[in-house]
């Protein structure tokens, strides 16, 4: 999918940086993005599931956040447009309430390996694991 404004309308956000680019990888384990100032992210679907911007994960505030445990073998499913402006991903746990912004894809991108290691610490110190439940390794 490739994410063009439409002729002639402002670009918004406060990066105005826009993607070029929205791709599925075949095995649906990652999302491609990439943006037109030459930034490429390959995002696993792991990460986008556990870092997905819906309420049910984020909260209404920061102290309702959520972490988000047996999602290491998730798949995206389906990437559904929203305005110019978004993407809407389905998951194959059915989880698709999470509406990703460009500047969301961006800030994912871009922090990376300081948000994986801390969601990997946040488990360690709750004692769970990024194995689905009942799976040998999440008991």
């Amino acid at each position: 999918m490739t994410a063009n404004p439409p002729p002639g309308s402002p670009r918004t956000g406060p990066s105005q940086i826009w993607p070029t680019e929205v791709k599925l990888r075949r095995d649906r384990a990652a999302l491609i993005v990439s943006f037109d100032n030459g930034e490429r992210y390959e995002l696993p679907a792991e990460y986008l599931r556990v870092k997905s911007p819906s309420a049910e994960v984020q909260g209404h505030s920061p102290d309702e956040r959520k972490t988000v445990p047996g999602k290491r073998n998730v798949m995206v499913l389906e990437v559904h447009p929203i305005g110019n402006y978004a993407v809407r991903l389905v998951f194959d746990d059915m989880h698709s309430t999470g509406i990703f912004s460009w500047d969301y894809f961006l800030e994912l991108g871009r922090n990376y390996g300081a948000n994986w290691q801390s969601y990997l610490d946040e488990l360690a110190v709750k004692g769970l694991s990024r194995e689905p439940a009942g799976s040998p390794k999440g008991r």
